[in-house]
């Protein structure tokens, strides 16, 4: 008797499996295929109808103007991608053509917070990307990776901060990239500092990590686990220009593991899924190693932060499937009925499954307003913008907002109205309402050198 709920309950998760990886499958193709389709309509019209040279008229110092603004970086989350990948698509949804002076960085897509945060300060500043001797030890990877020519914000310094914005998992990379300018962790970039990050701002960001289990022998990760160490190990250049899961500095490729590699990596034996290192973005998801990094991340007095949580469960649960993209609609009811696994000791003192149901589709509306666990920081809820006004540094701002996690990137169309809403509000709030009034200063730098300075 016992079989037949075994049975059944294998039987719906086989078709869970089954219509989650055809969705994704189907949605990544999509993706793909629009890409490359842009590209060959674009060389098509400019074959044929070639584009007249553009004479620019120069009024007043439009240029240097520019250049002045404090640059507006935009950090994409776990599957995203940057400018100059997968054609002319925009992770964004074009959103970065809303502002004069905004960067799209292209980090790994599925690589480890601390791996992203390297990336992104080599991307700003130039230089070859050094992801640390002792961390690219323990994960067997190598130490140096992409190099960058020219950094697209030289200058980046505590006199001239940059506002941050990261959408899901990329929200937490900004806070460990301020955390390691705090610590100054950046070989041969002496004098970094927290006042280097103006502002950040956290799209449905992973700021407390998300609920869920260990990864099953047989699930949807699974498959994208097998497919990227597949996609890495073929190495085809052409493909991995359009779309690169960041994984180059594990050295995958065939040319150099050969048959053997391949077969190492699948069995977890070597590569950023081996199970002695776990150097990709899934492991810094979980609540245990987001209370584990969040114990190291401070919220820095001078720096401004805003949130905005997403959320599309209601009451009853199935009312959370109107209106959600059909990439999350089985994860929303999954996220609403969470209850942690019995025998496990809960993850922090005080958790309540309760609190973890209401949710986006991708994560939890309560991990998205404000770091919370294992320490809560300063925080205040906001209901109306002019409620807030002036904005004080050093306290999370958050607003909970009515969408499903991927409603303002990807598909401008599909958020109509509320995505130009979103937008300019960041926007706006970067020129606006964001500003230091004189320039910082650093008392503990200055309390460290009078100190060096006496040991002398």
């Amino acid at each position: 008797m016992n079989m037949i709920p075994l049975l059944l309950t294998s039987a719906l998760q086989l078709a869970e499996l089954l219509v989650s990886s055809v969705v994704h499958i189907l949605f990544g193709l999509y993706l793909f295929s629009s890409a490359i389709a842009g590209d060959l309509t674009q060389t098509f019209l400019e074959s044929i109808f070639k584009p007249k040279p553009i004479v620019e008229v120069k009024q007043g110092n439009t240029t240097t103007q520019v250049n002045d603004l404090t640059p507006i970086v935009l950090v994409h989350g776990i599957f995203g991608f940057g400018k100059g990948r997968l054609g002319g698509l925009s992770y964004f949804a074009g959103a970065e053509k809303k502002d004069e002076r905004v960067l799209v960085p292209d980090l790994g897509s599925l690589t480890s917070v601390h791996d992203r945060a390297r990336e992104l300060f080599y991307y700003l500043k130039g230089g070859r990307v050094d992801y640390g001797e002792d961390h690219s030890k323990a994960c067997g990877h190598s130490q140096f990776g992409r190099f960058y020519d020219k950094g697209e914000y030289q200058e980046w310094d505590e006199d001239h901060p940059i506002h941050f914005v990261g959408h899901s998992a990329g929200a937490q990379v900004v806070r460990v990239l301020q955390q390691m300018l705090a610590d100054e962790m950046f070989d041969g970039h002496e004098n970094t500092n927290e006042n280097w990050v103006l502002s950040l701002t956290s799209l449905s960001g992973a700021l407390n990590g998300k609920d869920g289990k260990s990864l099953k022998p047989i699930c949807l990760l699974q498959i994208c686990r097998f497919g990227s160490i597949i996609y890495d190990w073929l190495d085809i250049s052409w493909l991995k220009s359009y779309y690169n899961f960041g994984f180059d500095h594990f050295n995958m490729s065939w040319k150099k593991t050969g048959l053997r590699g391949l077969v190492d990596c699948l069995l977890g034996n070597a590569g950023p899924f081996a199970s002695s290192s776990g150097d990709w973005i899934l492991p810094d998801l979980s609540i245990q190693e987001t209370m584990k990094l969040n114990a190291n991340l401070k919220t820095f007095p001078n720096t401004f932060y805003f949130s905005y949580a997403t959320k599309r469960t209601r009451k009853p649960p199935l009312g959370g499937v109107m209106g959600i993209h059909p990439l999350l609609s089985i994860r929303v009811l999954q996220m609403s009925q969470w209850r942690y696994p019995r025998g496990i000791p809960l993850p922090y003192k005080g958790y309540i499954d309760e609190d973890w149901q209401d949710n986006d589709g991708a994560l939890n509306t309560v991990s998205m307003t404000h770091p919370r666990i294992p320490v809560e920081h300063s925080n205040l809820v906001v209901r109306s913008d002019s409620d807030c006004l002036p904005l004080q540094p050093g306290i999370w701002y958050y607003k909970i907002v009515e969408a499903d996690h991927i409603m303002f990137i990807l598909n401008r169309e599909r958020a109509g109205v509320e995505f130009d809403l979103i937008y300019d509000d960041i926007f706006e709030r970067c020129r606006k309402h964001v500003f230091r009034q004189s320039p910082q200063t650093m008392p503990n730098k200055a309390q460290r050198k009078l100190g060096g300075d006496k040991e002398e």
